[in-house]
């Protein structure tokens, strides 16, 4: 036999080998994929259709992922409501701002009574995550950037604000978001706890670029424990008409009509577990005092500001923060935060003092914050900005 054909045969032999091994792996990833959907979906008592694509499950209260942990097996039943902090307005009439929030349930669709509404994760869902073990979980490090206040003055028992929602132009693989945070603890020590709410864009979590209502927990400073959403046991959601993870709808637009939520995370004195709220008295649901161990006593920190992942090579990221204006274009134009209050240790909600804040931007030519204090907007402040510019190359 010729060289050439040896040469040719081994050619063939080995392209053939490497395709079948290719194969191999795909189904080998495929059956892993099934096999964590397996292991995270929860049976639906009825599954809605979201015009953004999204798929929301309707499940049993007592079936969420929570009680799959065995310190909340024996509270499936009987749910005690929170005793609400003082000076906190909790009688208006919420109905249309829960049916108007999210665009999986704008046609007035909404799941049963004893069920609460889980967004479902896909095979897509999966294919997009780099580790499906840590499906949920929070990867930090560097690339992260942000534009924000905080105050540590005191113990903290919860922190409220309203903040404007907008749709900042992301680019692949890396995320925009607006929220708060209650901390205790610290990276060095690796025992930070930490609590985040607000609105982020995320196409590589969640596909597409609407603004998305979620939730983020962790005890350990992101290493292992934590999660996003209901994606592993932690938070208990109470709610049937809010789903987290799910699309936000209406969105503020440039120069005309804004649109806010207000979210309040709070400790509550009877049974000391974390509950989150949305608008004038809408429960979401609570993060059991069980899960931490910093926050199972108050929180040292709160933070309230936006956060962008910049994975840019060459120079720096176009991922927006906020609107994708700076500070200075002020109401309308720029993303805010405002009337930004905490609770104490005696359950009462109280404005922050402007005095109290401490205001810091990394990269102010890319992203920057104004914090103010009047009389409309209480403690507030603009954030943002469009990333690469001139100022920002």
């Amino acid at each position: 036999m010729s060289m050439f054909f040896v040469v040719l045969l081994f050619l063939v032999t080995s392209n053939f080998c490497r395709a079948i091994e290719n194969q191999t792996n795909e189904l080998d990833k495929l059956s892993r994929i099934r096999a964590q959907l397996e292991k995270i979906s929860k049976p639906p008592v009825k599954s809605i259709n979201s015009p953004d694509g999204d798929i929301i499950d309707c499940v049993l209260f007592h079936d969420q992922p929570a009680f799959d942990l065995h310190e909340l097996k024996d509270q499936n039943t009987a749910l005690e409501l929170p005793e609400w902090p003082m000076g906190f307005n909790n009688s208006e009439d919420t109905t249309i701002a829960v049916e108007s929030i999210q665009l999986w349930s704008s046609s007035g669709e909404e799941c049963p009574e004893g069920t609460i509404p889980i967004l479902r994760t896909t095979e897509q869902h999966l294919l997009r995550e780099s580790n499906m073990t840590r499906l949920g979980q929070k990867i930090v490090g560097n690339g992260h950037e942000y534009a924000s206040t905080y105050t540590r003055k005191y113990q903290y028992y919860g922190a409220r604000t309203y903040l404007n929602v907008w749709a900042p132009i992301t680019n692949r693989d890396e995320f925009s978001l607006a929220q708060m945070w209650l901390v205790s603890g610290t990276y060095e020590a690796k025992d930070l706890n930490s609590i985040e709410v607000g609105w982020q864009v995320f196409p590589k979590k969640y596909g597409g670029n609407n603004p998305r209502l979620f939730a983020f927990w962790t005890r350990d400073a992101y290493q292992s424990t934590g999660c996003y959403n209901l994606l592993c046991p932690g938070f208990v959601q109470v709610n049937k008409r809010i789903a987290l993870g799910a699309a936000i709808t209406p969105i503020s637009s440039y120069n005309g009509k804004q649109f806010d939520i207000n979210l309040m995370v709070w400790k509550d004195p009877k049974h000391e577990n974390w509950w989150l709220s949305f608008g004038s008295g809408i429960l979401i649901g609570y993060w059991p005092s069980s899960l931490f161990t910093r926050l199972k006593s108050h929180a040292e920190v709160i933070q309230f500001g936006g956060e962008i992942a910049n994975f840019a090579v060459n120079g720096h990221t176009t991922t927006q923060m906020g609107s994708g204006n700076f500070a200075e274009k002020g109401f309308r134009k720029a993303a805010f935060f405002k009337s930004l209050e905490f609770v104490n240790s005696f359950n009462e909600l109280s404005p922050i003092p402007i005095t109290n804040l401490e205001a810091n931007a990394d990269h102010p030519n890319c992203y920057d914050i104004r914090v103010l204090s009047n009389n409309v907007f209480g403690t507030h402040f603009y954030y943002g900005g469009p990333g690469k510019n001139p100022g920002c190359p």
